[in-house]
């Protein structure tokens, strides 16, 4: 099986396989034709660089094996079987400057440090390549002819989006990617205030450049019309989010990002996840939101047909890193990546001679535009409450239900040990009613809650909120919510026998891997001292019997009446 680096992977061939992977990194240039016009005929000595490397691929010069050449219009990538060395080609676009040796050493030097953040194992080091031109060697000593990033082949098999083909993508690699996302993010440096990066402005000008680089290219009526309404839906959300948007660039939410997560610049490599490629020499590309960078992961995901996933990566990424303050600005950031994408399928397209190439293109920019499109649509803001003694399975159906639905979850177990200083799994156990379950914690925990919530409804989500809701107060809470921002309401009563709960909260806790801390004696507490649902709460509830087997028939069964409620809000009451 044939093996390819990160960078030659995902850049294989000057082509339809490169910008479908990377087309993002087109977006700082006006358009493909005009960066052509900008090029000199022969920047940077090309011409010398291709000598240069066809003398490298000679027998001996970079091992026994035969040397393999990938060459893309940024650089050229020199396989070896084992190592791979990727020298910058001398060029010169509006989004990136190859021109001088002093740049290319430069950029080598930042895309080693900048990945090496998340794959220190497949990024070497840079080399320097000296000798003569006819006999260039890796190192030595005299003039330096130029430079490379050596780094390590893995098989092209292991790329996410290959591994998610063959339907390997599992629920616990996402879950392992989102909590890889939200540490790298927690760690990642952060901009300055005074930095122009992520300003509302940038923001703006980025968005709206899609559409006036579309436009020209897209014939097809249907789409021509979507575009106008996204177009006009774009400025109206960027009016309404330029406060939160400003507020999060001087919260931190601006940070060193990778610039370009998408599943083909992820791999699975002895069983990690591992993340590469990202984007050295473009700053504005890569000082971004952090909710810009998951909104790519999602929207990628989606597209590639495979919805629950998406959902369950961003679900994961919210619980790992409590920016639910993100949801905002999220559903902006979805439509913005993928008019990105669409925008460099036309593009494609518009380069292309008629024929089923140009075509299958233009599908896809309308696939792109389509999704787009339903990101705005599907807004379906409401107030989902769990409700129920421990053991009675919430955590498990709201996971259906938000995978279902696109419903965001908060979890109150989760935010109870944020505010604590814990991890998710860390126990924090106490006795009911004192330290992290005293009465000024517990409510502290649900204002916090209610506060997160208020973020996703205002960002046009559902909520579905993970809790016990046991305390008439603490319904009420969020029943007032609901009234305020004006969406619908909606408990969801999970039940089972007294023998079941107690089995599933001893398993649990015997287990040590759930963010609730419930033992036996917790249960027994609650049964003692929970409020009943009223008459009134009843009118706005669905009850879960998770009694019946986990498994599809109680996917089917038990909570079909909550899912619908769910995608279609209107049927719930509004308080």
């Amino acid at each position: 099986m044939s093996t390819l680096t990160p960078y030659a992977q995902a850049h294989a061939g000057f082509g339809a396989s490169w910008y479908e992977n990377h087309g993002e990194r087109l977006q700082a240039a006006a358009a493909i034709p005009s960066m052509r016009r900008r090029l000199p005929a022969d920047p940077g000595g090309l011409a010398a660089q291709r000598r240069l490397v066809d003398a490298l691929c000679e027998p001996g010069r970079l091992g026994k094996e035969p040397v393999r050449v990938i060459e893309t219009h940024i650089s050229f990538v020199l396989l070896t079987g084992s190592r791979a060395y990727k020298i910058k080609k001398g060029v010169k676009y509006p989004f990136l400057d190859f021109s001088t040796l002093a740049a290319r050493r430069s950029f080598c030097d930042a895309e080693l440090r900048l990945n090496r953040r998340l794959a220190p194992e497949l990024y070497l080091d840079v080399v320097a390549i000296t000798g003569t031109a006819r006999a260039p060697r890796i190192g030595g000593t005299g003039p330096v002819l130029d430079y490379a990033v050596r780094m390590q082949e893995f098989p092209q098999d292991a790329l996410l989006c290959n591994v998610l083909d063959r339907n390997e993508l599992t629920a616990e690699l996402v879950d392992a990617l989102a909590a890889r996302v939200a540490q790298f993010h927690a760690g990642a440096q952060r901009s300055p205030s005074a930095s122009h990066f992520g300003t509302p402005a940038q923001v703006r000008d980025s968005a709206l450049a899609n559409f006036a680089e579309i436009l020209p290219h897209v014939t097809a009526p249907s789409d021509r019309v979507a575009l106008r309404a996204l177009r006009r839906w774009t400025r109206r959300e960027h009016a309404a989010i330029h406060g939160v948007l400003e507020a999060r660039r001087h919260g931190g939410a601006i940070r060193e990002c990778h610039g370009d997560l998408h599943l083909g610049n992820i791999a699975l490599i002895d069983n990690k996840v591992t993340i590469f490629d990202c984007i050295e020499f473009n700053d504005t590309m890569r000082w971004i939101d952090t909710m810009s960078e998951v909104a790519f992961t999602v929207m990628d995901i989606e597209h590639r047909g495979r919805t629950h996933l998406a959902r369950r990566f961003l679900s994961t990424y919210l619980e790992r890193s409590g920016d639910y303050a993100g949801a905002r600005v999220l559903r902006f950031y979805l439509v913005y990546r993928a008019l990105v994408r669409a925008k460099v399928a036309m593009l494609r397209a518009s380069q292309m001679p008629r024929g089923r190439g140009r075509d299958s293109l233009v599908t896809e920019c309308s696939t792109y535009v389509g999704l787009a499109t339903s990101y705005v649509r599907d807004s379906r803001p409401m107030v989902v409450v769990m409700h129920g003694l421990s053991g009675c399975g919430k955590t498990t159906v709201s996971q259906i239900l938000l995978e279902r639905t696109g419903a965001l979850r908060v979890r109150t177990d989760v935010e109870r040990k944020r505010l604590a200083g814990l991890g998710p799994e860390e126990r924090g156990v106490s006795a009911p009613g004192t330290r992290l379950y005293a009465h000024d914690a517990t409510r502290q925990t649900y204002d916090h809650v209610r506060a997160c919530t208020a973020a996703i409804v205002q960002g046009g989500f559902a909520a579905l909120v993970d809790g016990a809701f046991l305390a008439r107060w603490q319904r009420d809470l969020f029943r007032d919510l609901a009234a305020a921002e004006r969406v619908p309401f909606l408990i969801v009563d999970c039940v089972a026998s007294v023998s079941t709960l107690e089995s599933r909260v001893a398993a649990r806790a015997c287990a040590g891997k759930d963010a609730s801390d419930a033992d036996l004696g917790v249960l027994a507490h609650q049964s003692a001292s929970e409020e009943p649902l009223t008459a009134d709460e009843r009118r706005v509830a669905v009850t879960c019997n998770t009694e019946i087997p986990w498994g599809r028939a109680l996917c089917v069964n038990a909570w079909r009446e909550a899912v619908e409620r769910i995608r279609v809000p209107g049927q719930s009451s509004c308080p």
